[in-house]
């Protein structure tokens, strides 16, 4: 039996592919609530083909449950967030699960850490957790580090197609666990040791917030010099070794917002680009803000309850908003201003903030400027209800009539 540990965004769909592959498989999660809802075959997020491979696996009986289970094999998938004041990784989670398996878990169990932690994590938190509680590593225990891989929106096929790290100490063990991502993943499984493994998926996503950073900074730099952006890349682009991405009003998400900064807040002193690019996405809900502004001057409005934002999410078509532009950007005019902002997401049902539509035509009409966050494809198939509205763009997805830009 294989217990996973953490049933959010990555332990859920994972613990259910290995279900659907036929493993004995148990989801754990502390969160009574969704223990419950997922025994009554609810889901708590949406997801593509994810009702489908929910509902095979359920066939299959995978059980879910709030308590740990006694076994040797665990899959821990819990948050791994950063301090604010040291930018280090903030591993509580991580070893609130180690600390629960260890009460529980069999002789030469394997303990498979999902969660994207920073370089030497488990060398300096988790070994040490796991000898003061007098087990033997190597012998008792065996840590495995498999950073998730996956993307909202396209989580089932990527979990299925794109190649894993295993990373371990011994190959023995990394053999074990291979077979067991074997059973679902026909991308590469590529084996290693475990810090190379820590730092190859932080070194991924800091890689892409690099790129995004230069694409907004080119945004600011040409909206200074009133340039078009989209042109100067599309351009720059036709280079056969340039491939610039699109700006954006900031960068959401669990991974490329997050990761990063675990590089920074341990290596300081060395980390002066990968800081620099962080304060960049980070700064761009800012630059938004001032767009806003000045085409509230342009078209004489003076009110931010004319003005609305489209998209709560931090990426078109899902409903994961961690990490949100839109919400950094509702948290500085609240510190900063008397926020009476329309917001509007498809995805996502509950009020979370003040000022919420759920009704898109209702939404549409008291607003006259439209601020557009999230290039979901519900705007895109309603855009002639939003063609008579002043319209700001940080998405470049309109193409039908003419809108303002970052």
């Amino acid at each position: 039996m294989i217990n996973v540990i953490g049933l959010g965004y990555i332990g859920l769909p994972t613990a259910l592919m290995l279900a659907k592959s036929g493993l004995n498989i148990v989801g754990t999660d502390i969160n009574k609530s969704l223990i419950r809802s997922l025994k009554k075959g609810e889901l708590n997020f949406e997801e593509k083909g994810l009702e489908r491979l929910f509902n095979i696996a359920i066939k299959n009986k995978i059980k879910f449950s709030e308590e740990y289970q006694k076994t040797d094999v665990y899959i821990i998938a819990v948050p791994t967030p950063y301090l604010s004041d040291s930018k280090k990784i903030d591993a509580k989670y991580v070893i609130s699960a180690i600390e629960s398996i260890l009460e529980v878990c069999l002789f030469n169990s394997i303990i498979i850490i999902e969660s994207t932690i920073s370089p030497g994590t488990i060398n300096k938190y988790i070994k040490p957790k796991i000898q003061e509680s007098g087990f033997s590593i190597g012998n008792d225990i065996h840590l495995v580090h498999a950073p998730e891989r996956i993307i909202p929106g396209n989580m089932i096929y990527e979990l299925e197609y794109n190649s894993r790290t295993i990373g371990a100490d011994s190959i023995d063990i990394a053999e074990k666990v291979k077979a067991i991502y074997s059973t679902f993943c026909k991308g590469e499984i590529v084996m290693t040791d475990i810090k190379s493994a820590e730092m190859s998926k932080v070194v991924e996503n800091t890689y892409r917030d690099i790129n995004i950073a230069f694409a907004n900074e080119l945004a600011i730099i040409c909206r200074q010099d009133k340039l078009n952006v989209y042109e100067i890349i599309r351009i720059a682009n036709k280079h056969p070794r340039v491939n610039i991405l699109n700006p954006g009003p900031g960068v959401g998400g669990h991974c490329i917002s997050v990761d990063p900064w675990f590089l920074v807040g341990d290596y300081p002193d060395l980390t002066k680009l990968i800081l620099t690019a962080r304060k960049i996405n980070d700064s761009m809900p800012d630059f938004v803000i001032s767009r806003i502004k000045y085409i509230m001057g342009q078209n004489n409005i003076d009110s931010l309850s004319q003005v609305g934002l489209y998209g709560l999410t931090y990426k078109e078509n899902v409903d994961d908003t961690r990490e949100s532009p839109t919400l950094q950007l509702l948290k500085i005019l609240e510190n900063h201003f008397s926020c009476d902002i329309n917001v509007y997401d498809p995805y996502i049902k509950e009020n979370i903030i003040n000022n919420q539509y759920h009704d898109f035509e209702k939404f549409i009409r008291n607003i006259r400027i439209l601020v557009v966050m999230v290039g979901h494809n519900h705007l895109l198939e309603n855009v002639n209800l939003i063609k008579n509205k002043i319209i700001l763009d940080t998405r470049n997805v309109i193409k039908e009539f003419s809108t303002y830009k970052l």
